[in-house]
């Protein structure tokens, strides 16, 4: 506990420290996230916020964590400096989708073939347990892919993307010290008191954004530990067995998860490149539907709770129906989002007329205005 406490501690105030320093290298370089049609916010804001994240999430995961015991962890490092890289010159300098994935596929090659992150077996779902190599690794690919760009794409409000980081990777980081693996838990909490400390001037408004090089480097230790928690949450051999470990995974894992596999599914369906920036996300719903940036943080972040307190108390069911229940659940919860459409506010220019006139408002009126008789109502309806 006191080296979970300590990793954490150490993480936030090295990205505590370090983030002011980037903000003012930022201002001084003149690197900003300029606004544009795609953009929610209105002013440039710094997006640089990734460097104090991987800063303090890699000096205290280091200072912690044994190579010696834990041999796979360097592997783990060496994919999170390929992801951070990639996402840093992102930053920078805009990268093309192509270059993008690929570096995603080297560093989810790394984790598979070198450090032994792999989905080995389906645990159950759809009747499924063991499955031969040739789908283990495509498994595996396409989710440390998948999951990688989730946080990556569901990054668009203040706070949005370091707040889930932070409470998948507290839930992951729980439960790993539970069940005596203290080193993946330590990963989860270098993670955690990083994204603790960027929260401070990533809140709404937004003094600085992490940028790729922040999200793709949550996307990627999300992805080592789901994996990692499916494959040992349901053996009877650890202290804490969880029942249908693959359907909580998802369940941890399930606002960015699920807004990224209906975006890919849209922008395919349309022609598109699953890679393709819109403003369809979730996030983007909710702003439309009247939603501000910290209410929809707090609204994702508690319907995240509120899906793995729903696949716990439902792991009995087994994972096949349990997997099909929160399906059903989320996919409801997003038409209900997409049915309900808040009234567009209208504009009435109406021309000042005598006592004996009346202003018609049953239609939108432009007319031209002087400067001696004729004002401007605007009316939102």
């Amino acid at each position: 506990m006191l080296d979970v406490l300590l990793t954490g501690s150490v993480s936030f105030i090295i990205t505590f420290l370090a983030i002011p320093i980037v903000l003012q290298i930022a201002r001084e370089k003149n690197l900003f996230d300029v606004p544009d049609e795609r953009k929610i916010h209105k002013v440039p804001v710094p997006s640089l916020g990734g460097v104090g994240i991987f800063g303090g999430f890699l000096l205290a995961a280091l200072l912690s964590i044994s190579a010696f015991q834990n041999p796979e962890f360097q592997y783990f490092f060496a994919a999170s400096i390929v992801v951070f890289f990639i996402g840093l010159k992102d930053d920078l300098i805009v990268l093309s989708a192509s270059k993008k994935f690929i570096g995603q596929v080297i560093a989810a090659s790394i984790l598979i073939h070198l450090g032994g992150i792999r989905i080995t077996g389906m645990h159950g779902l759809f009747g499924f347990n063991e499955v031969s190599d040739g789908v283990s690794f495509a498994l595996s690919y396409l989710t440390i892919i998948v999951v990688i760009n989730s946080f990556n794409l569901i990054d668009g409000v203040d706070g949005l993307a370091a707040t889930l980081g932070l409470l998948t990777t507290l839930v992951f980081g729980i439960y790993f010290s539970a069940i005596n693996m203290p080193s993946y838990s330590l990963l989860a909490f270098a993670m955690a008191g990083s994204l603790l400390a960027f929260l401070i001037f990533n809140h709404h408004p937004a003094k600085i954004f992490m940028g790729d090089s922040g999200s793709l480097m949550i996307g990627l230790v999300n992805a080592i530990l789901v994996i990692k928690f499916i494959g040992v949450a349901d053996s009877t051999a650890i202290p804490v067995p969880i029942e249908s470990s693959v359907v909580i995974g998802i369940a941890i894992l399930i606002v960015p998860l699920v807004d990224t596999l209906r975006v890919f599914s849209i922008r395919i369906f349309r022609g598109n490149s699953p890679f393709t920036p819109d403003r369809n996300h979730i996030h983007h719903l909710l702003l439309e539907r009247g939603f501000k940036h910290p209410s929809i943080t707090f609204f994702c972040a508690a319907l995240n709770v509120l899906f793995v307190a729903v696949a716990y108390l439902g792991r009995s069911l087994g994972p096949t129906y349990l997997f099909l229940m929160i399906l059903v659940i989320s996919f409801s919860g997003l038409a209900i989002l997409f049915y309900y459409k808040r009234p567009k506010p209208h504009m009435f220019v109406a021309k000042h007329l005598g006592e004996e006139e009346f202003v018609n408002t049953t239609a939108p009126k432009i007319v031209t205005l002087t400067k001696e008789k004729e004002t401007a109502v605007v009316e939102q309806q």
